[in-house]
């Protein structure tokens, strides 16, 4: 027979579980209710697992007394990010929820901006002074321990003005004699960063040096807080999602999908689609153009989408892949040489391969009961060669250069979205093609008048 209590934890557990599943086809009220539903451990765990905006969600919807108590399971940062999804007018009264010392370090978090290391780290960490002993140090944490702070693997030494002197691991504090003093079991050379470094590239130190916390500092060299890795993955995960929704030619969504609406939607992504409606209209010039070759045979016309489409997927692989070389820090501007040789051989390879299947297709497979293409099917076949082999070269150095062209002016790279690569291979694509054309059937094709 079951005892009680298990059967109590597995029913709040499968709870728990039930109310993440459901929790996005609820509305409003119907999560409120679920929520109060769990018990305190669980649904501390579940709120503060939430996004700012479902968790601010929650608070308005709840009590004086509920509000008071789901602020004050988050930690500084968490409410700090909670309430900069709010008007400054509409933060106050939340702010008065909190004690003085809790009010002071969400106040001193909300004035750095979201997108800085200042705005990503906690002010509560692990903090010893260098004439401590060992022993005094974990009698210390201990006590800070049991007050509600959380501990992330390390301490982090400090002297009367609160500049970092130093950092010690549990692991080697467990492990130091009993009297040894802070300052000869702290390791000096502590990786750190500015409280206005870039979001970017305080991922970027994280993965360089493969830490679960970076202290931040002030120019002073004042220790300000902690930014952990669970931080800076969010972030990660933040940063390639812009970038993913900015490569599919679209602004990227400040909001999951389904609650983007109707409105936001088309402010989102009609912007763009109307900058490459535009560019592609280029495409239609380009074509009319060289419509008396198209009249003249109307059989050119059907080459025309796959030497379109071999630029524009040749481009947008290229574009991928060095956006996202950049966005790892494996390419800088500076690198474009490298990237524009290493693209050039690249290119012309591919397009020499696709080109060679597209001049089979057109000799050896093409149906032979039509006598007059029979005539120079050969010339044709040269046309598709040198065209594939051209757009494919082109729309590789393009997708490959305008990313590295963008960083360099300061803008975003991942601007130069695989739609704006392909339109603009495209016009390239339409004079290549007919150009080839009218050389390679000039003696078939009349000289247009």
């Amino acid at each position: 027979m079951t005892d009680p209590a298990e059967l109590n934890a597995l029913t709040a557990s499968l709870a728990v579980e039930d109310l993440r599943d459901a929790w996005r086809l609820l509305d409003a009220a119907e999560r409120i209710e679920g929520f109060r539903l769990l018990g305190r451990e669980d649904a501390q765990e579940f709120f503060a697992a939430l996004p700012s905006a479902e968790q601010l969600q929650l608070i308005e919807q709840s009590s004086a007394t509920e509000r008071r108590h789901l602020l004050r399971m988050l930690a500084p940062d968490d409410a700090a990010d909670l309430l900069q999804e709010l008007p400054d007018e509409q933060r106050q009264p939340l702010l008065g929820l909190y004690d003085d010392v809790t009010r002071r370090e969400i106040a001193s978090l909300l004035a750095y901006r979201e997108d800085v290391a200042g705005g990503l780290m906690n002010p509560r960490f692990a903090r010893v002074r260098p004439d401590m002993t060992v022993e005094e140090a974990i009698l210390y944490l201990r006590r800070q321990a049991n007050e509600g702070l959380e501990l992330y693997t390390y301490a982090y030494v400090l002297d009367k003005e609160q500049r970092l002197l130093g950092v010690v691991s549990f692991r080697d504090l467990f492990r130091g004699k009993a009297t040894a003093a802070m300052r000869d079991v702290m390791k000096t050379d502590v990786v750190r960063v500015h409280e206005e470094m870039d979001q970017e590239a305080v991922g970027a130190t994280f993965a360089e040096h493969d830490l679960v916390a970076l202290p931040v500092v002030d120019a002073a060299g004042r220790m300000k807080g902690v930014v952990t890795v669970d931080d800076i993955v969010d972030v990660v995960q933040e940063e390639a999602t812009e970038d993913i929704h900015k490569i599919g030619g679209s602004v990227a969504l400040d909001a999951p999908y389904l609650e983007v609406g109707l409105v936001g939607m088309l402010k989102k992504r009609l912007g763009w689609l109307l900058v490459l409606f535009f560019a592609q209209m280029l495409t239609v010039v380009a074509m009319s153009y060289f419509q008396v070759r198209i009249d003249q045979l109307s059989l050119l016309s059907l080459f025309v989408p796959l030497i379109l489409s071999s630029g524009g997927n040749s481009g947008s692989q290229a574009s991928t892949l060095v956006i996202r070389a950049m966005s790892l820090g494996e390419l800088r501007p500076s690198d474009w040489k490298r990237v524009f040789l290493n693209e050039l051989a690249t290119g012309l390879t591919m397009g020499l391969v696709l080109g060679v299947i597209g001049f089979t297709r057109v000799v050896a497979i093409w149906p032979g009961n039509e006598e007059q293409f029979a005539n120079f099917s050969w010339q044709l076949a040269g046309a598709i060669l040198v065209s594939v082999v051209g757009v494919v070269l082109w729309g590789t150095l393009i997708g490959s250069m305008l990313p590295i062209l963008l960083r360099r002016f300061g803008l975003d790279p991942a601007s130069a979205s695989a739609p704006l690569v392909a339109t603009l291979s495209d016009v390239t694509g339409i004079v290549v093609y007919f150009s080839a054309v009218s050389w390679f059937l000039s003696h078939v094709l009349p000289p247009v008048a």
